[in-house]
């Protein structure tokens, strides 16, 4: 989906811009009672409730919820389907185990009772960890945007085992329990369930994947394509969703962060959306006013009028020649910053041919220029 035509993320959860984490997740929780599939049989609620998943996914993380505030959903779609907020509905039990993390509250007793039947345990699903990898492009780069190869290395599932880290063809139930998962102890009058010790309550058991050791994953090395877009600044964050490392016993998959470095110009200094660039005129062309022409970040030379009286470190304003907004459309200005070269004494002697004139001459002008206020106050 274009960025141009998705909602609002915090339009979505109905909660306003400045909502706090815990009034986030109180709205998450009650649209998932209205629109999850597993509770909301509509055609329309499985379309609903992804658009809400992916919000939450956004607004209830603090680093995704600042790239969001920043930059819009052009922070997770950069790179095309890679930086897409990933859409897939977790099942409603994942999400009452969100929701009941961290209580007093039983959340296997809690399942049982609102399904009626029980879970077999399982290995608990673990996030990939990110990887965050710099990198360096010039300034006209940053106002093009481009597209650079990124190499990294990064644990992704066992094709052998699809992640399990077990070899499916020796799966069997598990000896000590008879597939239960769970043992019984004591005798006829008092007895206690335990988990089962042998299978850790999962009820089967296999032999360990010989491809990646029982991990569920390998090592890769992969180029992924970024797109960094136009008018990006020095230590912007960019997103690729899924690209981290892959995440444990069925677990998502880490992200791979981008830390965008702008390389120093040789010429034009950058502040925010802004330009300024350095000239030199001469002392005469500072009392009469001239024209001169000046560069501009997108290889273009301009005229630019430097009227008569102009003081040292006089900034002329160049409006929409900056670099592009980020965050919205047009482009910043360009500042053309004016230092006056005062020439050395010797220059002037060696071009009047004799010193004593020289000097004259500076006296006599020195004469009728009005004098200037010595300390500047502060305005």
């Amino acid at each position: 989906m274009a960025s141009s035509t998705k909602k609002d993320y915090y339009e979505i959860l109905g909660v306003p811009r400045n909502a706090s984490q815990e009034e986030i997740k109180k709205a998450y929780r009650r649209l998932v009672r209205k629109y999850h599939p597993d509770i909301c049989k509509k055609p329309e609620c499985e379309e609903k409730f992804k658009e809400i998943n992916e919000a939450y996914q956004v607004l209830s993380d603090p680093e995704k919820r600042k790239l969001y505030d920043m930059y819009g959903h052009a922070a997770f779609e950069g790179a095309g389907a890679q930086q897409n907020v990933e859409t897939n509905i977790p099942p409603i039990e994942e999400i009452l185990r969100e929701f009941f993390e961290g209580t007093p509250f039983d959340f296997e007793t809690i399942f049982e009772r609102a399904t009626g039947r029980r879970r077999r345990a399982r290995r608990r699903a673990t996030r990939g960890e990110d990887i965050i990898v710099p990198v360096e492009i010039t300034l006209e780069e940053a106002f093009k945007g481009t597209t650079v190869p990124i190499e990294v290395e990064r644990e992704v599932p066992c094709e052998s085992c699809q992640g399990t880290g077990y070899d499916r063809r020796t799966e069997r139930p598990c000896p000590t329990c008879g597939g239960t998962g769970e043992v019984v102890q004591g005798n006829w009058f008092i007895q206690v369930r335990q988990t089962c010790p042998t299978c850790a309550g999962t009820g089967r058991i296999a032999e360990e994947c010989r491809n990646c050791g029982g991990r569920g994953t390998v090592k890769r090395r992969e180029t992924i394509k970024v797109r960094i877009p136009p008018g990006v600044r020095d230590g912007s964050k960019l997103v690729v969703e899924g690209k981290g490392h892959a995440g444990r016993n069925g677990g998502t998959s880490g992200n791979l962060y981008i830390i965008v470095k702008v390389k120093p110009h040789k010429i034009f200094e950058r502040k925010g959306d802004d330009l300024y660039v350095d000239v030199n005129i001469t002392f005469p062309e500072a009392v009469l006013g001239t024209e001169i022409e000046v560069p501009t970040i997108d290889g273009e030379k301009i005229k630019v009028k430097i009227p008569p009286g102009t003081k040292e470190g006089e900034l002329i304003r160049i409006s929409g020649r900056g670099m592009p907004k980020l965050k919205g459309s047009g482009r910043g200005d360009m500042y053309v910053r004016v230092h006056i070269d005062v020439p050395k004494y010797s220059i002037f002697s060696k071009v009047l041919g004799n010193g004593k004139k020289a000097e004259e001459l500076l006296r006599q002008l020195q004469e009728v220029l009005p004098k200037p206020e010595r300390v500047i106050e502060r305005r």
